[in-house]
């Protein structure tokens, strides 16, 4: 699996913005663009094991609607960089 490009925690939730290179044909050349996603997820212990989840209780909710927010702030100044270029 990809690594994320940045990565936004607080406490046990986290935010990964991932890219992913994208190239099509505008019909005169070939254009090539990055596309980010965000990944939201917990973790939680399983006996000695970490694991992952996409599953919040009321109390992971402010954490996860923090890193969400910061997760937008930075994808949107990545688009805005890449359209000034």
């Amino acid at each position: 699996m990809a690594q994320p490009e940045k990565t936004f925690r607080m406490g046990l939730v986290s935010a990964s913005v991932f890219v992913n290179e994208l190239e099509s044909n505008d019909g005169k050349r070939k254009v090539r663009r990055s596309r980010r996603n965000v990944v939201l997820q917990r973790s939680y212990k399983d006996g000695e094991d970490w694991k992952q989840t996409n599953s919040f209780g009321l109390g992971d909710l402010p954490a996860a609607i923090r890193v969400l927010e910061l997760a937008q702030t930075y994808v949107e100044s990545q688009e805005v960089e890449s359209q000034s270029d």
